[in-house]
C-alpha cells in the first residue's frame, strides 16, 4: 500500500517538476533572446529599457522552477563522501532528517513568498524601471519552492517508509 501511494506521489512530483523545468527552459531561452536583443540594440545606441529588470525577474523564475527537477534528478551537490562512511541505518536517518528539514524550509519559503506577493498586490507596488506589476514573478518563485518542498517530502517518505537512500 505504502509503495503504491508513494509511487503515485513520486510520479505526480516528476510530472510537476518536469513541467516546471520545461517552462524554466523556455524562460531561459527568452532571457537569452532578450540579452542578445539588448546587446545589439546597445551597439546601435538603442538599448532595451528595463532589460536588466526583466532579466532579474526571469532569472528568479528559472532558478525556482529548476529546483524540483534537479532534486528529482539528484543533480544537487551533496556530501556523499562524508555520509558514505556511516552504516546504512545512520545514512537513512541522516537522509530523512535532511529531506524533512529541507522540505520544511522550502514549504515555509513558499508560504512567505505567497504572503509577500499578496502584500505587493495590496500595496499596488510596481517594478522600478518598467512600472509593471511584478507579483506574478513572486508567486512563480513561491510555486517553485512549493514544488521543491513537495518533492523533498516524497523523498523523506521514501526514505522513512521504504528504506530508500534518495
Amino acid at each position: 500500500m505504502k509503495h503504491s501511494v508513494l509511487a503515485t506521489l513520486d510520479r505526480i512530483g516528476a510530472h510537476i517538476s518536469h513541467g516546471l523545468a520545461i517552462f524554466a527552459g523556455l524562460t531561459l531561452t527568452a532571457m537569452m533572446v532578450l540579452a542578445c536583443w539588448n546587446m545589439i540594440g546597445r551597439a546601435f545606441g538603442a538599448p532595451l529599457m528595463g532589460a536588466f529588470e526583466l532579466m532579474g525577474f526571469m532569472g528568479a523564475v528559472v532558478a525556482a522552477f529548476s529546483l524540483a527537477y534537479a532534486q528529482q534528478a539528484r543533480s544537487h551537490i551533496f556530501v556523499a563522501f562524508f555520509i558514505a562512511r556511516f552504516k546504512r541505518p545512520v545514512r537513512l536517518a541522516l537522509d530523512a532528517a535532511v529531506h524533512l528539514a529541507s522540505a520544511v524550509f522550502f514549504l515555509h519559503a513558499a508560504l512567505e513568498l505567497e504572503k509577500l506577493a499578496a502584500f505587493i498586490v495590496d500595496m499596488g507596488e510596481l517594478s522600478e524601471t518598467l512600472q509593471i506589476i511584478y507579483h506574478p514573478f513572486v508567486w512563480a518563485v513561491s510555486l517553485g519552492c512549493l514544488a521543491m518542498g513537495f518533492v523533498l517530502l516524497i523523498s523523506f517518505c521514501k526514505t522513512v517508509f521504504l528504506g530508500e537512500e534518495v
